[in-house]
């Protein structure tokens, strides 16, 4: 008789508990996405700066490079310098997601946010 209780409990302890997790990763989202990192290629010709959620907030392109006429080189330098930006806006969005997951023992929490993009 008790034991039905005891996970009754259980239950709706964890129940409450995916509620607070739930409001967690979704202020851990808003701050991922106010988040900006920068990326540079070619001793700075170019920079890219993207925010923590992957939206692309500028391109800045240095002029001596624009003024080389080289696409090839351009091309090179841009795909890097995203490249560079792409993994710091990974790695700033994993350890805030990581922070939520810190002190939680959670079976599948951590599959889950890597699942769902938010770490690496």
């Amino acid at each position: 008789m008790f034991g039905g209780l005891k996970n009754l409990a259980s239950m709706a302890s964890l129940m409450s508990q995916a509620g607070d997790i739930q409001g967690k990763v979704a202020e851990a989202k808003e701050r991922i996405g106010r988040l900006e990192v920068e990326g540079t290629a070619g001793g700075d010709a170019v920079t890219v700066r993207m925010t923590g959620d992957f939206r692309v907030t500028s391109v800045v392109i240095h002029q001596w490079l624009v003024d080389s006429r080289n696409g090839e080189l351009m091309e090179e330098l841009m795909t890097a310098a995203m490249q560079q930006t792409i993994q710091k806006a990974k790695e700033a969005a994993s350890k805030e997601m990581a922070e939520i997951a810190g002190g939680m023992n959670i079976p599948g929490l951590q599959d889950a946010l890597t699942k769902m993009g938010m770490t690496s």
